[in-house]
């Protein structure tokens, strides 16, 4: 008897998205699936509609037409506090860090637990100590401000303050945007490692990216997006081999 392949299990599902501004169509009949445990990264040029995916994802946004499950739930039908709540599911990892100048490396990691917990001080001072080890932020950082240290660290600061609350969806926008390829490397490796060690949750991890070099090397999947619609969905090895002129063209840009 043949052994059947285990079933697919989507973590976010968009199904005949469109979202207009005006008369502007951002996301046009937009269809596709994100695996379960999986890093999928959104590729495409300038203005394709990926951070609006984002944002549908978090739902910041609605779609005009079609439906979005996050999680099997669809964020439409929840009132503000409930997508309060569900946001928890989620750790975004912000472009430029975003962290709050005002607060130490410490107390940003800590802020949300502070805010969507009810852990003592010292059980959030152990966990935020545990996470800023995690992702390899040296202790001399640990109290300082984010001014106060490069952007490779405060990466590792916004990436600790993204795992407070253990998400079963890690987003990243542009991690590796405006930095040097030593420290590109490093948040790439950080990504891996992160999604690896969450493995139990299982952790689904989606990126948004121009960087094609880092995409093929740590992605499981990528979707292709060109003019608000994914015009190519598929894992790494049928990427490199596509047959559309678009993405052929972004490959050879990007060598």
């Amino acid at each position: 008897m043949k052994d059947l392949a285990p079933e697919e299990i989507f973590t976010i599902e968009f199904n005949n998205v469109v979202k207009r501004f005006g008369e502007h169509t951002v996301l046009d009949d937009l269809d596709f699936k994100i695996h379960e445990g999986k890093i999928t990264t959104l590729l495409g040029f300038s203005g394709a509609g990926k951070s609006t995916i984002l944002k549908h994802i978090l739902g910041i946004y609605h779609p005009t037409e079609g439906h979005i499950k996050v999680l099997e739930q669809e964020l439409l039908h929840m009132s503000e506090k409930d997508i309060r709540k569900f946001r928890t599911n989620f750790g975004m990892s912000f472009q430029y860090s975003a962290l709050f100048d005002s607060m130490t490396n410490f107390e940003n990691v800590a802020f949300p637990l502070r805010e969507f917990t009810d852990l003592k001080n010292a059980a959030i001072k152990e966990k935020v100590l545990n996470l800023m080890g995690q992702v390899g932020l040296e202790e001399h950082a640990y109290y300082k401000l984010p001014s106060e240290i490069s952007g490779g660290m405060r990466k590792r600061v916004g990436l600790a303050r993204a795992l407070a609350l253990e998400p079963k969806i890690m987003l990243y926008d542009e991690p590796t945007t405006g930095l040097d390829p030593i420290t590109t490397h490093m948040v790439d490796n950080l990504i891996m490692s992160t999604h690896k060690n969450n493995a139990h949750i299982p952790m689904t991890s989606v990126i948004i990216s121009h960087d094609i070099a880092a995409t093929l090397r740590i992605s499981d999947y990528v979707a292709f997006l060109e003019q608000g619609r994914v015009v190519e969905h598929s894992n790494v090895e049928d990427f490199k081999k596509s047959s559309n002129p678009t993405i052929q063209k972004f490959l050879e840009l990007s060598m």
